[in-house]
């Protein structure tokens, strides 16, 4: 099992940023790929970035290319979404996720991934 806790969420006006953390516990961190989602009210679940175990691949979604940058410090057990020049459609709960690194799935399919976080509320404001 891994557990997984993202903080980081919040209320910040159009333009601004904020960076999204989360910190995995359990087993090998670096033996995942993470990823991160959002799901706005009555929307269904989307893929917003995803990086391999070891950092070097990362993903994005073309609505978030240029803006938001993912990493991950296997030292430290966590995993990042930086978030630049943020838009009110960026408002969701974001949930970050993990795959194992063995096999070959689908970074933007939620399907690929076996455990989750809780989610946290990023509010976007005009």
């Amino acid at each position: 099992q891994v557990q997984l806790v993202e903080s980081g969420g919040g209320l910040v006006q159009a333009g601004g940023s904020l960076r999204l953390s989360c910190a995995a516990s359990g087993r090998t961190f670096s033996s995942y790929h993470m990823g991160w989602f959002r799901q706005a009210p009555g929307k269904e679940r989307e893929f917003v970035a995803g990086i391999s175990w070891s950092g070097i691949n990362t993903y994005y979604a073309d609505s978030v290319k240029g803006r938001f940058t993912i990493s991950r410090d296997n030292a430290k057990n966590t995993a990042y979404l930086q978030m630049n020049n943020l838009k009110p459609d960026d408002t969701a709960n974001y949930y970050c996720a993990a795959r194992p690194s063995s096999g070959h799935s689908s970074a933007s399919n939620f399907n690929s991934y076996d455990f989750w976080g809780q989610g946290t509320q990023v509010t976007v404001s005009l």
